[in-house]
């Protein structure tokens, strides 16, 4: 998904979710009067190709630190849907895999599509980023768990109409892309009646606060209702990175605009003697307001005649 597992940068980066850990007043990384902000809430229009290119070239920059930071918690081989460490061998919210046609949507390094694979399931893996790919690669030779990889972008998925049982994303692909209802349109196509597509993300309420995983974090700074993305870009203005936000009830309407009934909605509480911080998730905001949504959405069966 980009990435493996989160859209969420290196600890040193600020793409995590909002600004940059500072309040909106603060922001004044511009290119110049009244340019946008090179670091924070973006209000200029952004193509989908725009974004793609931007976050394709932000995530081969960046795969080496990712992983370098973040691979030993995501694991070679394990399905981790978010920062506080809730896996699917014990969530289960996918349903049974073994026999089953599994689709994984921004796979960064692919640990959750190995982790499949040694379920029983025929999984294929995308990503946007061929930097995250080659990882994901290198990580089933050292396993042995191999699995078909592909650089693909989610709004235009290069697989035939109804061919997978299950789609999955763990904070891939889903808050990087400016459509994201086309990205859920792509995902209902390719599956099957009766399939099902769960995907995690930031959860929106994080929004509202500064990116920041201490005491500066916990200070309502931002409107929920503000649906501006946080934006990086050059000096010249050019983008480099960028994440939407989407209330849950603008969420909940690209879901079931796009076919799928939402059967939960999964807001992981931070579980007791987990210390790890990254990024703006923290102990400290965790005990007191979440920070990941996990959709579980179904597709309806066919009607039988």
């Amino acid at each position: 998904m980009h990435q493996a597992p989160y859209g969420l940068g290196t600890s040193g980066s600020k793409n995590a979710t909002v600004s940059d850990a500072r309040t909106p007043d603060d922001q004044t990384d511009r290119n110049g009067p009244g340019a946008e902000p090179r670091v924070g809430r973006g209000s200029a229009p952004v193509s989908d190709a725009q974004a793609v290119e931007a976050n394709r070239r932000w995530w081969d920059g960046e795969a080496a630190a990712y992983q370098a930071e973040h691979a030993e918690f995501l694991g070679d081989v394990d399905l981790v849907w978010c920062p506080e460490g809730l896996r699917e061998a014990e969530a289960r919210l996918l349903g049974p895999v073994s026999g089953r046609r599994v689709l994984e949507v921004g796979c960064g390094a692919a640990p959750c599509a190995r982790w499949l694979r040694t379920q029983g399931a025929e999984v294929v893996a995308f990503d946007v980023s061929a930097g995250q790919l080659a990882y994901a690669t290198a990580v089933s030779t050292r396993t042995g768990v191999e699995v078909p990889y592909v650089q693909a972008d989610v709004g235009a998925l290069p697989f035939a109409d109804r061919s997978f049982d299950v789609a999955c994303s763990a904070f891939g692909a889903i808050p990087f892309v400016v459509d994201s209802a086309a990205a859920m349109r792509e995902v209902a196509r390719v599956l099957r009646p009766g399939g099902r597509w769960v995907f995690s993300v930031t959860h929106p309420f994080r929004w509202v606060f500064p990116d920041d995983p201490g005491p500066a974090g916990l200070a309502a700074v931002q409107s929920y209702f503000d649906r501006s993305p946080y934006v990086e870009r050059a000096d010249d203005g050019a983008l480099t990175y960028l994440e939407q936000h989407r209330t849950f009830g603008d969420r909940i309407a690209e879901i079931t605009a796009a076919g799928f009934a939402l059967s939960a909605l999964v807001e992981p509480a931070w579980p007791a003697g987990h210390e790890r911080i990254w990024g703006q998730w923290s102990p400290l905001r965790g005990r007191l307001f979440p920070g990941t949504a996990i959709y579980v959405c179904d597709l309806p069966p066919l009607s039988p005649r």
